[in-house]
């Protein structure tokens, strides 16, 4: 059996790790950063804080994803058109398959689990 395991003040944790750039870019380069607090053996799952710096890209949700933003201004919008605003202390569900746009207004940092 796996440890159960703990992030303390997930919001001003550091250093962060460079993920790179968003590979998708409509306009702007938005940097990713993160700090890993769980991976599953074939990446099947994990979990963590994940940070994006503004931007605008093409954004396409291959697993389910629950999260809980801590600070930032975003905007997701569907294809479909729907939009949802992000601000801090905002909780989204993306599903698999959802796809759409990102476009981030002021750096986000969020906690993430995708399944």
């Amino acid at each position: 059996m796996n440890p159960a395991m703990a992030m303390r003040h997930p919001l001003t944790v550091a250093p962060l790790k460079d993920w790179g750039d968003v590979p998708t870019m409509i306009e702007g380069l938005s940097r990713t950063s993160g700090v890993l607090l769980h991976k599953g053996p074939n990446g099947e799952n994990e979990c963590g804080v994940w940070q994006c710096t503004p931007g605008y890209w093409e954004c396409r949700v291959t697993r389910d994803e629950f999260c809980h933003f801590l600070a930032g201004r975003c905007t997701y919008e569907a294809i479909s058109g729907e939009v949802i605003e992000i601000v801090a202390d905002t909780i989204a569900f993306f599903p698999a398959g959802w796809t759409g746009t990102c476009r981030v207004h002021e750096t986000v940092r969020k906690v993430y689990m995708i399944r």
